[in-house]
């Protein structure tokens, strides 16, 4: 979410518990619009907050002009003074896949890595007789990605791809109607798409190339994995994940309005396929 639609959006999904306090807020709309100004960036968005046993990680994102490049991110304990969070990599998001439980909220507390996959890890990982260990400053930066390639979405058509490759918001964009807003093939995840790559040639055929080049949440598993709510008297449609609890998106119809925010532990929900 914008600095500049924080506390209106705040409001669209208060119902999920979500919420920051007056001077948060207050101090989010000028350190957000500094660090735009000093890292150069586009856009910056709020993401929202990790919270950790002794304390609570506020993340920001900055983008560039290509929407689906990667972004850089940046967390603050009192959204004053921020500090910018290394780029995730891959081995990084499967390190923190085996790691559970709560965040400690200290970005240099060490977790010991138990799991390893093969014997060519294990001697590259054991070097020197120690454990393999991870950062939580590491742990933090490859859940948000984790989260961001799980559950973080866009209506569709609210972005266009060009034909040399860049994402960039689409400025004809004028929201989806009350019923096209309820139903989940109206909304994209906003990452590397999977399924659309598995379509055949006569499923693509009804696809535009500059919208439809992403995947929708229809086929997300588990199925029943999101909860869609109409609140404030219809003119607000909600979507929160019961993968990843905390992560809310809101999508006002008829209008340009939409965003997620995540206010949570930082834990994936493992137990609802039993729950479903």
């Amino acid at each position: 979410m914008e600095a500049a639609s924080l506390p209106a959006a705040l409001q669209l999904v208060a119902g999920g518990g979500s919420g920051l306090s007056p001077e948060k807020l207050a101090v989010l709309g000028s350190t957000l619009t500094l660090l735009q100004r000093d890292y150069r960036f586009q856009r910056v968005w709020f993401w929202g907050c990790v919270q950790g046993l002794r304390g609570t990680y506020y993340i920001a994102e900055g983008l560039g002009p290509d929407r689906a490049a990667p972004r850089s991110r940046l967390y603050s304990f009192n959204c004053v003074e921020w500090f910018l969070l290394p780029p995730a990599t891959e081995e990084m998001v499967a390190q923190a896949a085996q790691l559970v439980g709560r965040f400690q909220g200290d970005p240099s507390f060490e977790y010991e890595l138990t799991v390893v996959n093969t014997e060519d890890d294990a001697e590259r990982l054991f070097e020197g007789g120690k454990e393999p260990a991870m950062k939580e400053e590491a742990r933090l930066v490859a859940t948000i990605e984790q989260i961001d390639r799980a559950v973080g979405i866009v209506p569709r058509g609210a972005f266009v791809k060009t034909p040399l490759g860049s994402v960039h918001e689409n400025r004809n964009f004028e929201g989806l109607s009350l019923t096209e807003a309820k139903k989940l093939t109206s909304y994209f995840h906003f990452t590397e798409p999977v399924n659309l790559r598995k379509k055949t040639l006569l499923e693509k055929a009804d696809l535009d190339p500059s919208t439809d080049f992403l995947d929708s949440l229809e086929h997300d598993i588990p199925q029943g994995s999101w909860s869609v709510q109409v609140e404030k008297g219809g003119t607000v449609v909600v979507l929160r994940s019961l993968l990843w609890l905390g992560l809310t998106f809101y999508h006002v119809p008829k209008t340009k309005q939409y965003g997620y925010i995540y206010f949570g532990t930082g834990e994936k929900n493992l137990n609802l396929p039993f729950m479903l």
